[in-house]
């Protein structure tokens, strides 16, 4: 696969809040995209190195540290998975000291978006998407990775505080798209760990489909054990069982995402 980045689609998977499925949907999605054809890298840039570890991804020789450091390019730290079609440049704990080591630097609000910019199309077969998987906090590696995106897919557990921690997310999106990015965007919000069985779920569904309309999903991630089984055996639950409610879903989300970018070029 080559990483030309002049043709890829780049969505940042954010939400400064832990724990509402960002890494599962970026390598569950990212699954699904390359299962239907398409051309996925997805980036780890969460220090916690989880999407890597979900993909069966151990041995880090290259980093997304090294790449934001200057020191690898993103094609030679990216590795491919056991999915066909999609690699990921895995992430170490050294991504930690990005902050401190970028502190003085002049660009260091566009480290990523420069290390895309840098990438050869040397090989016909260039990435179609690029997915960024955040840390849960909005520091400076999720600033670097809204600088560089094309838009924003936000990951929102069926809870009580979804909406509100939601909108300091979309505070921050406004913020670098004036100040960073003029192109970002959000290109949907994806409910995610439903759970049919409760009425609240039902009613955070209803809630958040209020307020932003259109830009939810219809597709509905379900809270399922076997997507929260399949990254202890580092695979994406599509690999680890198709059949689940789970996968399904993903395989429905990936649709969704691919219409819309198809509407947005018509448009």
């Amino acid at each position: 696969m080559g990483y030309g980045a002049k043709s890829a689609r780049i969505l940042a998977l954010a939400n400064q809040k832990g724990g509402v499925g960002k890494t599962t949907t970026a390598i569950n999605l990212g699954t699904a995209l390359a299962a239907v054809g398409e051309r996925v890298l997805i980036v780890d840039l969460d220090p916690q190195g989880n999407a890597s570890t979900g993909l069966g991804i151990d041995h880090r020789p290259l980093s997304t540290f090294d790449v934001l450091s200057g020191r690898a390019e993103i094609a030679q730290a990216a590795v491919p998975t056991h999915v066909p079609r999609l690699s990921i440049v895995p992430a170490t704990v050294d991504l930690m000291a990005f902050e401190r080591e970028a502190a003085s630097a002049g660009n260091k609000h566009y480290r990523l978006r420069d290390c895309f910019a840098a990438m050869t199309a040397a090989e016909p077969q260039d990435a179609t998407y690029i997915l960024i998987d955040c840390p849960p906090s909005l520091n400076l590696l999720t600033v670097n990775a809204l600088a560089a995106a094309d838009a924003v897919l936000v990951p929102l557990q069926c809870e009580f505080f979804a909406l509100e921690g939601l909108a300091q997310l979309l505070g921050t999106v406004e913020e670098i798209r004036v100040r960073l990015n003029p192109k970002l965007h959000i290109h949907g919000v994806v409910l995610t760990m439903y759970d049919q069985r409760t009425s609240f779920s039902d009613q955070v569904v209803k809630d958040v489909r209020q307020v932003l309309g259109e830009k939810v999903y219809t597709t509905v991630i379900p809270r399922n054990v076997r997507v929260a089984e399949s990254p202890s055996h580092g695979k994406p639950v599509l690999l680890y069982d198709y059949r689940c409610s789970g996968s399904q879903a993903y395989i429905q989300l990936a649709s969704e995402v691919i219409e819309r970018e198809r509407r947005m070029r018509a448009a």
